[in-house]
């Protein structure tokens, strides 16, 4: 008996133990396989366990015909979520989750104090606010989450989101970056958050140190350091960036959250 002979039913449940990559290359083989890759019980399975819990029936995701299409649109885009202070989307290849969290969800040092932090909207950031800093010397930003909410058994990495506009102050001491399990183990490093400094008018500690990229959507992005998820506890992570002991005025920073996805060796 061939595979293809199974029952479409049969196929589909089989194509559900399979990856989202294995069941759309399988669907290019007959229009048997093509067929059974479309079952709403194969996508079902890529999607997350909790996703009722995360998208909110007032969130901004429409009615889909079908859960691959669901899948596809989650994967495609970031989705809105906790009343506008944080974004939700799949990886595409795997099904893991990525979520970012925008500067109200997190704890910035004087960022209530309009003489040193403004709140404004940017029409290319997917929140409705961000945090431009006016001008600090105590540079300190702190991200939390619960591990519990991210993929189980998966490697993750975390990327402050940002951009430089007229930026000052950053070039006397490099910024320093930590992730890791609050009351736990933590990994640090320092990094040049200015990519337009030029290494010759700054002193050694600087030099060789990794600078920020520019992402598809325009913004610059840093990996502030990557953790495992094992998933069998539920851990606080604490994420954060500082500057504080240079004691100069710095300026320009505009920062629009703190992204935690799936990093691949």
């Amino acid at each position: 008996m061939k595979f293809e002979d199974l029952a479409e039913g049969c196929m589909a449940k089989i194509l559900s133990y399979t990856t989202r990559a294995d069941v759309c290359r399988l669907s290019l083989v007959s229009k048997a396989f093509h067929s059974a890759a479309e079952a709403n019980t194969v996508w079902d399975c890529f999607l997350p366990s909790d996703l009722s819990s995360i998208i909110s029936p007032s969130s901004s995701v429409p009615p889909f015909r079908s859960i691959k299409d669901l899948y596809l649109y989650l994967s495609d885009r970031p989705t809105i979520i906790d009343q506008g202070i944080k974004s939700f989307q799949l990886e595409k290849r795997t099904g893991n989750k990525c979520y970012m969290l925008s500067a109200r969800d997190l704890s910035i040092i004087w960022g209530d104090t309009t003489h040193y932090w403004e709140w404004t909207t940017l029409p290319e950031s997917r929140f409705e606010e961000v945090a431009r800093l006016r001008a600090v010397c105590w540079f300190d930003i702190t991200g939390r989450m619960n591990t519990r909410v991210l993929s189980p058994n998966t490697n993750y990495a975390a990327f402050l989101v940002f951009k430089m506009i007229d930026a000052g102050g950053f070039h006397y001491d490099p910024a320093v970056l930590s992730v890791g399990i609050l009351g736990g183990n933590s990994s640090t490093k320092n990094v040049c958050l200015d990519p337009n400094l030029v290494d010759n008018r700054l002193d050694d500690r600087f030099h060789g140190l990794q600078r920020p990229t520019v992402r598809s959507d325009g913004w610059l992005e840093i990996e502030m350091g990557e953790f495992f998820n094992p998933g069998l506890e539920e851990d606080e992570l604490q994420i954060k960036v500082s500057e504080t002991t240079s004691n100069w005025w710095k300026r320009g920073f505009i920062l629009e959250g703190i992204e935690v996805r799936p990093k691949h060796v």
